[in-house]
């Protein structure tokens, strides 16, 4: 039985003025013969053409009105189903939508997001509660968690049918009724109707042609339930050895599952042992809290390298110094360079601090089993000036890193990941190394440029500092953690960290792929020029001869750059 929304006395009002104002706004068939009432015109001009048909477009506006509200009306009073998943009462509902998607929602543990599907509908499932006597059973016969993925994957069909089949009566008889109240004409009505049945069976069909089964590998975490992120496991394995979407859909329950088991203790995170993981922060800006979020995530997802791409500090003098020892107790290797709001003060004093490698002018290092190479920003405006003169000066400070990159090739000792605070200096790196870090524009990107380089962008890990203060809204903390396999350094995936800022509570953690390291896509050649056959971010074995993944998590649009 469907559960039907409370509905108060205002919404019904706003309603019935909708309504009144629809009637309103359309055109009413007028009379077009030579008398009204009986009583005979004597206005000897020929009768007027009626507005309405004068202005067809007008009556198309009203029809395609009355349709569209009358069946999200419909969605919203019958449009939804109660079905069980494996061992939860789950409630399914269609919602209208730009984006499209897949939200469900575990209260009161927070809610995951998937890139499904792009059409006018977004799929909404409400995990209601936890079934006792299903969840006992498997607790009791654990054996039977080898079969709940099929057993979810039909749970899922047949409530995904039986959505179909409601919303479509829900859209029709919303739809009919409204375009009954409102024309009052019965065959106005089921055009109404009919039109609706056809919007929702177009959504429905642009829906299946964009479905993405692996959108359930980059899942968006947000509340609790960002404290316990997927594991990123092999990707060697998951492209060769997995059925993904049923695999990762019941393994998704069956960690919901757990968390309603023992909500007191979340499951931790347990990274696999053939990644290295490193903690990418930049922009810092003097914000003490910083500090403990970066010590928390060393300790969470046992952190190999930090690497910090600059602007640690907001005005670079002596007396900030002190701000920076709490880098040698974070419990990981410190690889920093300059930011345009860091002094060689800065720099000099964070050469002394335990446990840090200050990297500057192509300097190369090993640390955690990979090979960093970095560059200052030759800039220093702790005046937060955005002049565009030094536009010149971080290109060819990009430049110089670039020829230390290919030295340390030619040598030999090729560098995994370069690192430079201003993305103008970074793009300089582009085909002679995998991987180039940068900050400085206080929001992340993710880039691949022409060369096949991967630049990525980190926002703001204080949340830029005290001007947080400044807008009327504070800006996010945001950090990522980077996975690269252990023997090929190459990126496997990413996790994009982004905590609410100054005054806010909020957390959210987004699972990203790269595009070639995703079920069926292509190799190609490596951007430094090398014979190796595979791409950047790419590990060894994954196969080839399939056409690429169509899910996200390829380049993004560049942004205006600001300080």
């Amino acid at each position: 039985m469907a559960r039907v929304p409370a509905a108060t006395a205002t919404t019904v009002t706003a309603i019935r003025t909708t309504l009144r104002r629809i009637r309103r706004a359309l055109p009413l068939p007028q009379p077009t013969g030579a008398t009204t009432r009986g009583r005979r015109s004597r206005d000897p001009r020929p009768a007027v053409e009626p507005a309405g048909r004068a202005r067809p477009w007008v009556r198309a506006l009203g029809l395609v009105t009355v349709v569209v509200v009358g069946a999200w009306l419909g969605l919203l009073v019958v449009g939804n189903v109660r079905t069980p998943v494996g061992p939860m009462n789950t409630t399914m509902t269609l919602r209208p939508s730009l984006t499209g998607g897949t939200k469900i929602n575990v209260s009161p543990l927070g809610a995951l997001e998937l890139r499904s599907h792009h059409a006018p509908v977004r799929l909404d499932v409400n995990v209601d509660q936890l079934d006792p006597d299903r969840a006992q059973a498997l607790v009791d016969h654990p054996e039977r968690i080898s079969g709940l993925q099929d057993e979810i994957a039909s749970d899922v069909r047949r409530g995904t049918l039986d959505l179909a089949l409601r919303s479509g009566v829900a859209v029709v008889t919303g739809a009919t009724a409204l375009g009954l109240a409102v024309y009052r004409r019965p065959r106005r009505a089921l055009a109404a109707g009919g039109l609706a049945l056809g919007l929702l069976a177009a959504s429905g069909g642009t829906a299946a042609a964009t479905w993405n089964p692996n959108s359930v590998l980059e899942p968006k975490f947000s509340g609790l339930l960002s404290s316990a992120p997927s594991l990123v496991g092999n990707a060697r394995s998951i492209v060769t050895e997995f059925d993904v979407y049923q695999k990762e859909l019941a393994r998704l329950v069956t960690n919901v599952t757990k968390l309603y088991d023992v909500t007191s203790t979340l499951p931790a995170y347990q990274p696999d042992p053939t990644t290295i993981r490193v903690l990418h922060v930049s922009d810092i800006h003097l914000n003490p809290a910083s500090w403990k979020i970066i010590a928390s995530l060393v300790e969470q997802y046992e952190i190999n390298v930090i690497v910090d791409s600059g602007d640690t500090m907001d005005h670079g003098t002596a007396a900030e110094n002190a701000f920076l020892d709490p880098i040698a107790d974070l419990g990981a290797p410190y690889v920093w360079v300059r930011g345009n709001h860091d002094s060689r003060e800065t720099q000099r004093y964070l050469e002394g601090v335990e446990n840090t490698h200050v990297l500057d002018e192509g300097k190369a290092v090993n640390v955690g089993g990979l090979r960093f190479a970095g560059i200052g920003d030759p800039q220093f405006t702790p005046d937060r000036s955005t002049d565009k003169a030094g536009l010149p000066s971080e290109e060819a400070a990009g430049q110089r890193l670039a020829g230390a990159l290919r030295a340390q090739k030619a040598a030999g000792t090729p560098v995994d990941i370069a690192i430079a605070h201003n993305p103008d200096a970074a793009r300089e790196t582009d085909g002679d190394v995998p991987l180039v870090l940068a900050g400085h524009l206080h929001h992340p990107e993710m880039e691949i440029l022409d060369e096949g380089t991967r630049l990525r962008i980190e926002g703001s890990t204080g949340g830029s500092g005290l001007r947080a203060l400044e807008g009327d809204y504070p800006d996010p903390i945001e950090t990522s953690v980077l996975y690269f396999d252990r023997d090929t350094h190459r990126l496997q995936a990413w996790d994009e960290i982004k905590l609410g800022g100054l005054g806010l509570t909020t957390a959210e953690v987004s699972r990203h792929l790269p595009k070639e390291n995703q079920p069926g896509a292509l190799q190609s050649p490596s951007p430094s020029g090398s014979s190796s056959d595979t791409p950047p971010g790419t590990p060894s074995g994954t196969p080839s001869g399939s056409p690429p993944s169509t899910s996200p998590g390829g380049a993004t649009t560049r942004s205006p750059d600001r300080p």
